[in-house]
């Protein structure tokens, strides 16, 4: 893996597509600004099918099929396979932290992360901020 590496979450990738999401100009420029330092994006499987079916559930078909187009397409994104293993050891995060809101996805995140030494996440979810990760994007 590349120098420095950033963790794409879910709520970035919709963010993306999505001209109305409130975060769409702060996730263009964090992109941007990721793409401008040679940072090489990362992210999931699970990931991926979270934000293409959040994507399909807002803003509907075209909207989703464009954000896996630009998946597809791009050079600077990564996906790291769950795979038997990784979705083990996130089960086992998932249960020790069951008094958090972690989502499952988000415990395959944080096991990735954990894994591939990653620290810093397009995300503007605080459960990443809670599991010791620094957000990149304006923390809901």
């Amino acid at each position: 893996m590349a120098f420095n590496p950033v963790y794409a979450d879910s709520a970035f990738l919709y963010a993306l597509v999505n001209k109305r999401d409130s975060v769409h100009p702060s996730a263009v420029e964090s992109l941007r600004n990721v793409v401008i330092a040679q940072r090489p994006v990362v992210t999931t499987d699970y990931v991926l099918a979270e934000a293409l079916t959040l994507a399909k559930a807002r803003a509907g078909s075209v909207a989703a099929i464009r954000l896996l187009d630009r998946l597809e397409a791009s050079d600077v994104v990564s996906i790291e396979w769950i795979g038997p293993q990784r979705f083990e050891s996130a089960k086992a995060f998932f249960r020790k932290h069951a008094d958090h809101g972690y989502s499952f996805t988000d415990c395959t995140s944080f096991v990735v992360m954990r894994e591939l030494a990653l620290t810093d996440a397009l995300t503007t979810d605080r459960h990443f901020v809670e599991a010791g990760f620094k957000a990149l994007l304006p923390v809901a």
